[in-house]
This record gives structure tokens, C-alpha cells and sequence, in this order.
């Protein structure tokens, strides 16, 4: 293990958070966040991948300072860990976890608070293979696990682990193997592939996008820990659903599908959890003909504007939302700043984008017209899949 010290010493005020958004009106998020001085400091947490198996070029999870002028300095590397590909906090956010992908395992870690640095304090089984997202439930009291792959005789599916007082994670309370009917996709559907365990706004619900069955499953889980199945809505065949997103204000969802690179929208029942498609719009310029998988998605804290990432592509598109009726209109792309942008995440007025096989962390500066602008490089870092920020 390599570390560094250092702690975020900046703060701004509410008037200085005003000015600053007075100025993006007439410059540009990204030169109004230069003008105001930065903003948002704190510490990012990414994670990667590592194994020779997938050509990756990571080391572990990379703890950043992100300073008040926006640069980021790796603070700590948490080494010897093998695909430390998605991260998650917890509720408390006093934890950080991880799952290790292609393996079987999940590890998790205290953060301390003031130096951002992570401390390891045990791993467990996931229950599965090749464990792909984690997400605690509202009560904190229990990590849910997308298990991605059937292997070795055990099958894909979800799980819940017991998160302890002290952070660390127990055996599976329950696993949930799935069946069903797989799409006709050789390669990529071999058999259910749960690629995501997401709760709704209000936290009653988990959706799993299966990329193997072209289909979305919905779950509840109770008090003990147990997962209960209560709705499943079919994609097009060979979509391969991978991740969803939430307006945050009214009841739409969006999921974003793998392997055709679409984006479906979905009215999404909040009493039964229910989701009913209603629109499909392409990931990619209209003027694309080469071979591109969707990726992320994520919408606006305002749910003015929707993100969705290609790779093959390698761009991010925007879409605006309209409120109304939850439709989506595309308004255009940007490139991504790097080869394979698989994950993205929202932060303010910006984005930030890991691109896996471009090795960089890249940040876009969104304009007050939605789209992203830039791309600022902020760190090169190995084979990065996953970015969770302390604030």
C-alpha cells in the first residue's frame, strides 16, 4: 500500500455560490468554476480493474483530494485487490465498499473522515460470480449484490449481505438464483445477467436490469434481509438492459441497453413498482455506423437533462426531458476524452467520466444549456471503471 496525506480546507458561501452561478450564465459552467475559484471539494474514490485476463492496467482503489482548484492528488492507493470494479457507500457514508469482479468476493473499508483515507476490515462471498454492482438497502442494514455470471454450477442472480455496526460485511442472508428464457445474442446471453440492483427515489424498490433475458426485474426486500421478486417487463430482444436511472421529481425511469446502444423510457409505478415502456430513442448520432455498447446513464439533478455513455463510440449524448410526459429529445454528443467511457457520474455543474481503456478520469463542465463542455483531464489512471465522491 502507497499513501499520502492531505485534507480539503475549502469552503464556499452561499453568496459566492450565487455569483459563481450568475457568471455560468454568461461563460460557461466550467470558466464560471474557474472564476469562482473551484467548488466542492472533497474526495473521489475509483475503482478498476486489474486482471491480466482484461488486458486492465489498474492497481486498486485510488483515493483522490479534489482541492479548491479543481485538481485531483491521489492521496492513498489501496493495493493488492483484484477488480475492484464498482464502489458503493454506505447510508452512513463512514464506509466504502467494493466488489470484486470476476471473482466471487466483496471487501469493505472505513473511510476516515478527515484525511479520506480507507482502512480495510474484511471480505465476504457475494454468494455469486463475477459480482458487478452493490447497493445498501435504507435501513443500511444490508448490502444488495448483483452476481453477474453462472459458474462453477452456481447461477446468476441477486443477494443480500448483512452490513454489521461496525461496517463489515456478513455471509448472504439470502440469494436469489435466476431463471428465465435468454435472448438470442450467442455471445452475450448464455444465461441471466444481472447487471445492476438500483432502489428507487423512495427506496422501496430495487430494479435489476438482466442483460442475459432482455429484461427488467423488480425486488423488494424486508426486514430480514430476504428478496422478494413483485414485477418483470420485457425489453426488446438482444437490448441487453444494463443500467437505469430516475427522474428525480416525477415517475419515469430510463434504462440504458448494452448491446443495441438504446435508451427506453418507462412509466414507473411508485405504489407497485411496476415499469411500462413507453419510448425508445438510439444512444448514438444518427450518422454512427460503427459497433458501440451503451454503458452509463444518469439524469440531471434538475431531471431537465438525461447522459448516456457509449463505448465504440466513445461519446457521452445528451437528451433533454421533457417534464410533460417524460419523452426524451436528443440535442447532441461530445467525445468522451478517452477510449471506453464505461462509467460517468454527475457531480454539480459537472460530469466526470472513467475511461476505462483511455486510462484517464476526464471532466466535463455541463453548460446551462445541458451539454456537456470540455474535456479536463483531472487524473491517468489505470483501466478505471467506477467513481463515488465523500460529498
Amino acid at each position: 500500500m502507497r499513501e499520502e496525506s492531505g485534507a480539503p480546507g475549502w469552503a464556499a458561501s452561499r453568496r459566492e455560490l450565487m455569483a459563481g452561478l450568475a457568471v455560468a450564465m454568461t461563460l460557461g459552467s466550467e470558466a464560471a468554476w474557474a472564476a469562482r475559484g473551484g467548488s466542492m471539494p472533497g474526495f473521489a474514490y475509483v475503482g478498476c480493474r486489474t486482471s491480466r485476463e482484461r488486458n486492465a492496467r489498474g492497481d486498486g482503489i485510488s483515493v483522490y483530494r479534489i482541492g479548491a482548484d479543481g485538481g485531483w492528488q491521489r492521496v492513498q492507493l489501496v493495493g493488492d485487490l483484484v477488480n475492484p470494479s464498482y464502489l458503493a457507500f454506505d447510508r452512513s457514508r463512514r464506509f466504502l465498499y467494493t466488489v470484486h469482479g470476476d471473482g466471487s468476493e466483496a471487501s469493505a473499508f472505513r473511510i476516515d473522515p478527515a484525511s479520506g483515507q480507507l482502512t480495510f476490515l474484511n471480505r465476504v462471498t457475494t454468494g455469486g460470480r463475477n459480482p458487478v454492482h452493490l447497493m445498501p438497502d435504507p435501513s443500511n442494514r444490508f448490502m444488495v449484490v448483483a452476481n453477474h455470471i453462472v459458474a462453477d454450477g452456481v447461477k446468476s442472480g441477486i443477494a443480500s449481505l448483512p452490513i454489521g455496526e461496525d461496517g463489515r460485511l456478513g455471509a448472504p442472508v439470502d440469494i436469489v438464483p435466476f431463471e428465465g428464457k435468454i435472448g438470442p445474442h450467442r455471445v452475450e446471453q448464455p444465461f441471466p445477467k444481472p447487471h445492476q440492483v438500483e432502489f428507487d427515489p423512495s427506496g422501496r424498490f430495487i430494479i435489476v436490469p438482466d442483460k442475459g433475458c432482455d429484461r427488467v426485474l423488480v425486488f423488494t426486500i424486508d426486514a430480514a434481509g430476504k428478496l422478494h421478486q413483485v414485477d418483470a417487463t420485457p425489453a426488446r430482444e438482444t437490448s441487453g438492459p444494463r443500467h437505469v436511472a430516475f427522474h428525480p421529481t416525477v415517475p419515469y425511469a430510463y434504462i440504458i441497453n448494452e448491446l443495441d446502444s438504446t435508451v427506453v423510457a418507462y412509466r414507473f409505478d411508485r405504489r407497485s413498482g411496476a415499469l411500462r415502456p413507453f419510448q425508445v430513442v438510439s444512444a448514438l448520432s444518427e450518422d454512427f455506423t460503427g459497433n458501440s455498447r451503451g454503458s452509463e446513464i444518469a439524469v440531471s439533478r434538475d431531471g431537465r437533462y438525461l447522459y448516456a455513455s457509449n463505448r465504440g463510440a466513445d461519446t457521452v449524448s445528451t437528451f433533454a426531458i421533457d417534464r410533460a410526459d417524460g419523452r426524451l429529445h436528443w440535442k447532441g454528443w461530445v467525445p468522451a476524452g478517452g477510449k471506453t467511457p464505461r462509467f460517468f457520474a454527475l457531480r454539480g455543474d459537472r460530469m466526470v467520466v472513467a475511461n476505462e481503456e483511455g486510462h484517464n478520469i476526464v471532466r466535463f463542465a455541463i453548460g446551462v444549456d445541458g451539454m456537456p463542455q470540455g474535456p479536463v483531464v483531472v487524473a491517468e489512471t489505470g483501466s478505471p471503471t467506477s467513481i463515488v465522491f465523500s460529498s
